[in-house]
């Protein structure tokens, strides 16, 4: 019964080459050790709202992700040992041109990624920025924003381990928090174990 209250809860995928594992079960990851050798880096993404709720989005210029819509953020600076909301308030005012505390932000999510496109291991740390944002920020290095509604991501350009598992997990945590961690294998087939989950209490909401 312990080992059942342990393992990871089952959800649905929504892509067709992802799968949930039990994030207790063995796991043949391990047998190619050659993966575990791989760079790691870490990074915030920051999740803005305007006053209608839509998000807003960056259209990446640069890798990874280079031409798809994902949230803005950046790596941490792990060599002067920043930590993860530092960062995220830097990101903010380097790519959204406004000036935030630790207090606005809340951390929703935390996603490990095992070999991202065969090149790196990643873990992200995803915030949301409390305070609304209605003014579109101008055209960055990074790429150019636009607010969309919750129902037409599905129908945009974004990163395959956001839709397979990310954005259903963000939706469903808003306000909560979830961790949870992807393999990426080289023929494309991601493996998501969602290790913990704090969905909001409805009567919080």
């Amino acid at each position: 019964m312990a080992q059942k209250l342990r393992s990871a809860r089952l959800y649905a995928s929504f892509g067709r080459s992802s799968r949930i594992v039990n994030s207790t079960a063995p796991t043949a990851f391990a047998l190619n050790p050659e993966l575990l050798k791989l760079p790691y880096k870490v990074a915030t993404l920051l999740y803005c709202f305007n006053s209608q709720d839509q998000v807003l989005l960056l259209e990446r210029a640069q890798e990874p992700n280079r031409g798809l819509w994902s949230p803005c953020g950046g790596k941490l600076h792990t060599e002067e040992g920043e930590s993860p909301y530092a960062c995220a308030c830097r990101e903010a005012h380097e790519e959204l041109g406004i000036t935030i505390t630790p207090r606005d932000l809340h951390l929703t999510g935390m996603v490990s990624e095992h070999g991202f496109q065969g090149q790196t291991h990643w873990l992200m740390f995803l915030f949301e920025i409390k305070t609304r944002i209605d003014l579109l920020p101008p055209l960055h290095k990074e790429g150019r924003f636009e607010f969309f509604a919750k129902d037409v991501l599905p129908g945009l350009k974004i990163p395959r381990t956001d839709l397979e598992q990310i954005w259903p997990w963000f939706w469903a945590h808003r306000g909560g928090f979830f961790a949870a961690h992807c393999h990426c294998f080289p023929n494309g087939e991601n493996a998501w174990s969602l290790e913990e989950s704090l969905p909001l209490n409805p009567i919080q909401k």
